[in-house]
């Protein structure tokens, strides 16, 4: 049941490309789009959680669900960490249906341990599927977006990159740098209607069944995340959201700034700055900033204010 303010979000003749969809959270992704009227290309590697191996079958399997239901869906195998292979992907996707409105990064692996233990090779093998498989996808599906005025793009972020988490520097690392990558391109593809979002899920998938509990686990169904990707895709999207979602909690986060503190750049400053660490941080009157430059901009008003002060 609807209410007056309300309307049922329609994807109909709309194209999705959702990336790592054989399971957990991609997949309860592709069928909810696919159930909302989207042609949903499926893309999964088929790996371990490690990202280790590749099969088909996890995305044709996720594919012959959504057929069945009445959907329509084609399965692909690509490596998001190879730029060819996802331009193959698009291309699949646009020979058999014409064209791509909505791409949802959401490919991951994970390598856990601690920033002492992880290897090199493990550390840039869990940026390569996540960053860089999130610039892949997005730089291949861009241009084409921008050529239709009309683009939904959803990065798969995390709270182990918006707060840290205990063993995931890696991962951490991958998940705040998407962050930074949807703020610039919504401002890129804000004039092309391009709406940029990033989504920080908590549910369970392969990825966490080791460390939560079974009764978490139960609460936290992949199922209860994936309206958030739906309403970040819609027509009516909102653009540089970062969505927190989880057991069917939806919450923003964002990235501030405090009002600050005045220093100077005397030879004193740095004696200023440690005794003053209280009002720095203080977040009575803390901002969203629109873009980088209103740091600066925030920095030289409060100058101005010194300087008139003086």
């Amino acid at each position: 049941m609807y209410g007056k303010d309300q309307v049922k979000i329609d994807l109909k003749n709309r194209v999705a490309i959702v990336t790592g969809a054989g399971g957990g959270l991609g997949r309860a992704h592709a069928l909810l789009l696919a159930a909302r009227g989207a042609k949903v290309l499926v893309n999964d590697l088929g790996a371990a959680r490690t990202g280790d191996g590749g099969s088909l079958t996890a995305a044709q399997a996720v594919v012959e669900e959504i057929c069945a239901l009445g959907g329509e869906a084609i399965a692909n195998g690509s490596s998001v960490t190879d730029f060819d292979q996802v331009e193959d992907m698009v291309a699949q996707a646009i020979d058999h249906w014409g064209h791509v409105d909505i791409l949802v990064n959401n490919a991951g692996i994970l390598r856990d341990k601690t920033f002492a233990k992880v290897s090199l090779e493990d550390f840039k093998a869990v940026v390569d599927v996540h960053f860089w498989g999130s610039v892949h996808c997005t730089k291949a599906v861009w241009n084409r977006m921008r050529d239709r005025n009309y683009g939904r793009i959803v990065m798969t972020t995390s709270s182990s990159g918006l707060y840290g988490n205990f063993g995931q520097s890696a991962y951490g690392a991958a998940k705040l740098a998407v962050v930074g990558l949807m703020n610039t391109l919504h401002l890129e593809g804000e004039k092309y209607n391009i709406r940029v979002n990033a989504l920080a899920p908590s549910a369970a998938t392969r990825m966490t069944e080791d460390i939560m509990s079974a009764q978490v686990l139960d609460m936290l169904s992949p199922g209860s995340v994936s309206p958030g990707v739906l309403a970040l895709v819609s027509e009516n999207a909102p653009s540089r959201m970062i969505m927190c979602a989880g057991a069917g909690s939806f919450e923003a986060a964002h990235i501030t700034l405090t009002e600050g503190y005045f220093a100077g750049a005397g030879a004193e400053a740095a004696e200023h700055v440690a005794a003053n660490l209280n009002r720095i941080t203080n977040r009575d009157a803390e901002m969203v900033p629109a873009n980088g430059m209103m740091q600066s901009q925030h920095e030289f008003q409060v100058l101005e204010r010194s300087l008139a002060r003086a």
